[in-house]
């Protein structure tokens, strides 16, 4: 199934400045690893060794936290847009 991968600014370099790569998955899993198969690097920015996603990479799919779904398994349907966002901190009030 085609799926966009939504690449945040901090990413792009790797994408050669692309903001957005179509992809060929069924889960958020293989559409990251299929992100880091087309442009290599991506994966270890957003997997820790163990596999993972790193605790400072949010990734959704259809506007839904997968760490609330079912996490790398979480399925993604045809069409449908996996967004990887960098948490954000800091500053002041």
């Amino acid at each position: 199934m085609a799926v966009t991968v939504r690449v945040p600014t901090q990413l792009r370099a790797l994408t050669g400045g692309v903001g957005e790569v179509a992809v060929e998955a069924s889960t958020v899993g293989e559409a990251l690893k299929a992100l880091d198969a087309a442009h290599p690097g991506l994966a270890e920015r957003v997997f820790d060794p163990a596999g993972h996603l790193r605790r400072f990479v949010n990734v959704f799919v259809a506007d839904e936290d997968v760490r609330f779904k079912d996490g790398l398994e979480t399925p993604v349907a045809d069409g449908e847009t996996v967004s990887i966002v960098p948490a954000v901190a800091g500053g002041s009030v």
